[in-house]
Parts: C-alpha cells; sequence; structure tokens
C-alpha cells in the first residue's frame, strides 16, 4: 500500500531527561560490566594461586619422601595424602605434557622450584570449567597383588567407576590444577586439583546494586530534570506565544540558577521589545496624525490656485499624501489595539470574506477547504486574507482561494491571473508604500501597505506568506499558519 505508514521504531529517547538517563544507565552498565569481568579474572588467578600454593607445598613435602620410600610405602603415602579433592598418583609419563605457558602457571612453576630446587622439569598446567583434569591411574600395588585375578580385577572396575564419577565432578568444577613432577627413578609424581565454582552470590550481589543505582540514577535524574524542563517548557510557550504577537505576563523565576538567568533575561527582553514596539508605534501614529493639519492646510491654499491644470495636479497629490497618512494611521492603529486570541471556524470565516468580495462585484472564487477550528485574532486574520484576495481581483482580475491541512499547518493558496512579479522583485513588494506598477498594472488602488500588513498580520500568528509565480501565469501567494 502507498499510502500506509508504518511507524518508525525510536529506541534513542528524545527529550533531554530521557536522553540524559540513558546515557547514564549505558555509563553504568558498561562501567559495572567491565568491572564485573575483571574482577571475574582477577579472582580467578588469585584462587588458581591459592590452590597451588597449598599444594606446592604437600607436593615438595612429597617428592622426597616417595624417592626414598618403596613400592607399597609410596601407595600408602599417596593414598593418605590424597584428597576428595586433591589426588596424588606415581606414573611414569607426566599428566602435563609441557611447560606451562601463562603467567600463573609459570608463577607456579617458580615457587614449586623454589621449594625442590633447581634442575626439575616441574610442569603445572591450570584448567577451567568444562576441560577434563588429569585422571589418576591405578598401580598394581593400589590394586593389590595378593589377591587372585578375578577379585582384582572387580576391584579395578569398581575402582575405575569411581575414578570415573569423580574425573565427571572434576569436569563441572571451576578450577583445576596439574601438576607433574619427575622422581628420582624416573617416574612422574602427578597432581591434580579441583574445586567447585565459587558461589554466584557474589555477582548477584553484584548485579542488585547494579539494579539499585540504576533506579536510584532514574529517580535523581527524573527529579533534577523536573526542575529544570518545567521553567524551560514554561519558556519554551511563552517564547511562542510572544512570536505570534500575544501580551504574555513575565514568567515566574524558578529552577536552578542557569534557568532562573535564562527566564530573567527572557523576560527582560519581552519588556524591551514590548516597549519598543509600543513607542515606535505611537510615534508613527503621532507623525501620521500630525500631517494632517499641515495636508489640509496646503490643500485649502491650493485652492486658490489660479491654473486648473496645476491646481488639479497639486490637490492629487495631497489626496495621495492624505491616503497615505491615514492608512499609516490606521496600521498604527491596528498595531497599538492588541485584539485578544479566539478559536473559529476557519473555513466559516472564509466562506464569509468571499461572499463580501463577491456582494462588491469582485471575481472571488472559493475553490477548497478543509474542516478546522483555528485559534487566531479572528479580525486581524481577517484584514490580512483581505488584503491578500483584493490585491489578487486588483492585479490578476480574479481571486481563487483554496484551503487544506497538510503536516499539522494550514496552508492557504490564493491565485491570480495577472502578469505576476519579477523574481528579483518578489521580497520587494512586502515592504511599506513599495509598488511595482511598471511590472503588475498601470493602476492601482493602494499606496502599497496591504501586503506589508498581511506579511505582518501572518507572522504575528506564527505563519509564513510567500509568492511565487505560477508557470501557466499569474501570481501565487501562499500562506502556513500552525494549528
Amino acid at each position: 500500500m502507498t499510502g500506509l505508514r508504518l511507524p518508525r521504531l525510536r529506541l534513542y529517547p528524545r527529550s533531554l531527561g530521557g536522553q540524559l538517563i540513558a546515557l547514564l544507565l549505558i555509563a553504568l552498565v558498561a562501567s559495572q560490566g567491565f568491572a564485573i569481568w575483571m574482577f571475574a579474572g582477577e579472582r580467578r588467578v588469585a584462587i588458581y594461586e591459592a590452590i597451588g600454593d597449598g599444594v606446592i607445598l604437600r607436593a615438595a613435602t612429597l617428592v622426597p619422601l616417595l624417592d626414598s620410600a618403596d613400592g607399597p610405602m609410596r601407595d600408602q603415602i599417596l593414598k593418605a595424602t590424597s584428597t576428595p579433592v586433591t589426588r596424588f598418583w606415581v606414573a611414569p609419563e607426566p599428566v602435563v605434557s609441557t611447560a606451562g605457558r601463562s603467567a600463573p602457571e609459570r608463577r607456579l612453576e617458580d615457587a614449586l622450584s623454589e621449594e625442590l630446587g633447581p634442575g626439575k622439569d616441574i610442569r603445572v598446567q591450570l584448567i577451567g570449567r568444562g576441560k577434563a583434569p588429569a585422571q589418576p591411574h591405578t598401580s598394581a600395588h593400589q590394586a593389590g597383588d595378593g589377591d587372585d585375578g578375578s577379585e582384582r580385577s572387580k576391584r579395578l572396575e569398581r575402582q575405575r567407576e569411581r575414578e570415573e564419577k569423580q574425573a565427571e565432578r572434576i569436569r563441572r568444577t571451576l578450577l583445576a590444577i596439574n601438576f607433574s613432577v619427575p622422581l628420582a627413578d624416573g617416574n612422574w609424581l602427578n597432581v591434580t586439583t579441583n574445586h567447585r565454582a565459587p558461589p554466584s552470590a557474589a555477582f548477584q550481589t553484584l548485579l542488585m546494586q547494579i539494579a539499585l543505582m540504576a533506579a536510584a540514577i532514574v529517580l535523581i535524574v527524573a527529579l533534577t530534570i523536573r526542575q529544570v524542563s518545567q521553567p524551560l517548557r514554561a519558556l519554551a510557550a511563552a517564547a511562542d506565544r510572544l512570536g505570534r504577537g500575544e501580551t504574555v505576563p513575565p514568567l515566574p523565576v524558578a529552577g536552578p540558577r542557569d534557568v532562573r538567568q535564562t527566564t530573567q533575561a527572557f523576560n527582560a527582553m519581552q519588556e524591551r521589545l514590548s516597549r519598543f514596539v509600543s513607542d515606535r508605534t505611537r510615534m508613527l501614529a503621532a507623525i501620521s496624525h500630525d500631517l494632517r493639519t499641515p495636508i489640509t492646510s496646503l490643500r485649502i491654499r491650493a485652492e486658490f490656485i489660479e491654473d486648473d491644470e496645476d491646481r488639479e495636479k497639486f490637490i492629487a497629490t495631497l489626496d495621495e499624501m492624505a491616503a497615505m497618512t491615514e492608512a499609516t494611521l490606521a496600521f498604527a492603529r491596528d498595531e497599538a489595539v492588541k485584539e485578544s486570541q479566539e478559536t473559529v471556524d476557519f473555513p466559516a470565516l472564509l466562506v464569509a470574506l468571499t461572499d463580501d468580495q463577491i456582494d462588491m462585484g469582485r471575481d472571488v472564487r472559493l475553490i477548497a477547504t478543509s474542516p478546522l477550528r483555528l485559534t487566531c485574532r479572528p479580525l486581524a486574520l481577517k484584514r490580512a486574507i483581505r488584503n491578500l484576495i483584493e490585491n489578487a481581483v486588483r492585479y490578476g482580475t480574479v481571486a481563487r482561494v483554496s484551503q487544506s491541512v497538510e503536516d499539522g499547518q494550514l496552508r492557504l493558496i490564493i491565485d491570480d491571473d495577472g502578469p505576476g512579479i519579477p523574481q528579483d522583485r518578489m521580497s520587494d513588494v512586502f515592504e511599506p508604500f513599495v509598488r511595482l506598477e511598471t511590472s503588475r498594472s498601470s493602476e492601482t488602488g493602494g499606496i502599497g501597505l496591504g501586503l506589508a500588513i498581511a506579511r505582518s498580520i501572518i507572522h504575528a500568528h506564527g505563519g509564513t506568506i510567500t509568492l511565487e509565480n505560477r508557470a501557466e501565469g499569474g501570481l501565487r501567494a501562499i500562506v502556513l499558519l500552525p494549528v
């Protein structure tokens, strides 16, 4: 389907609080994960070395005893020394084929070499979970030479089963160490020791700590962001209203120091802007009002000019000046009056405007509308749209009006069939008292304030107005207002 829009999944939050919480949680999990990895590695090495130190002392004690003992005595010594965790046995071959390569293995080899003396081919192997450590082999002495073959076979079978079960248990352990130490008679003393994994409570405690720290971070950040975001949201709303030309009361100063300073700066800026606009508007109104008297005086004096042609030209110039003065005074008066906002049915407002123009004999056509309730200053907005329609009729004979709602914006289009505007003069027509008579029409019914007033009103509503030449001829005015 072409018109089907699938919602986009946003994993990363867009608000300031959400982004701050996400970044802190990512940093917390990453740092704690690295710490757990480091802790696990260091603990493994520490356990290896702690186990190895104990086995080294026992092996260093056993080697001299085994060198001086005969076969049956060796078996008794090995049996007495072995435990369910650590097994000692003598075999012709070493259980560890090569010397250790890792740092802990070399350290244990050096420690045992210091106990037994240099020149010994000592081999150490550290193995972990899932790897099968070396299994002790039962010697003939251990089996019992004096028993008959059948009894000895059964005993060996039971011994082998016990050793396999022991090996299986060892395979499930976390840590195991194998030693191979040469004896004087050429045999090897093999040692395997294994220990079950340490209880997981330590890791569970770490995970619980991470969860508690994450909850604390979320709570603290949420409270902090709330203190910051509420004044910022109020500031954003006030700035939007100020941009629409509304009178905004001073914002309450609250929040952290930086936010308070920003709010104070906004209040000061708003006061200065309001005072500046008010002063300029009053000055413009005063100048326009004061010009009435000398213009009226000049008109009276012009009546006494004897030459009819000069008198008519003089009076026409004065009439134009009077019209400009009245228009300027009306513009200043409208700017000085702050109309309250209302929610209106915008299509009904357009129908009323076009009907008024049709009643005055103008060719105005309402092409299309979309249902919309718009919050605006109705009188000011009607004046802006009326100026655009009258401008289109004056210079383009006909005004075609259409309205729609697209992407959360009101889109108002007014087309005419006039000659259009040169591209390099598009922005000039919005300046006060600018008329492009040579490029549009030889007749003009205004003084160049219509588009300036329209743009001022639309900008005060937070919208934009643009002009463009139509490909089929004529001019198009496009008004966009936020809904």
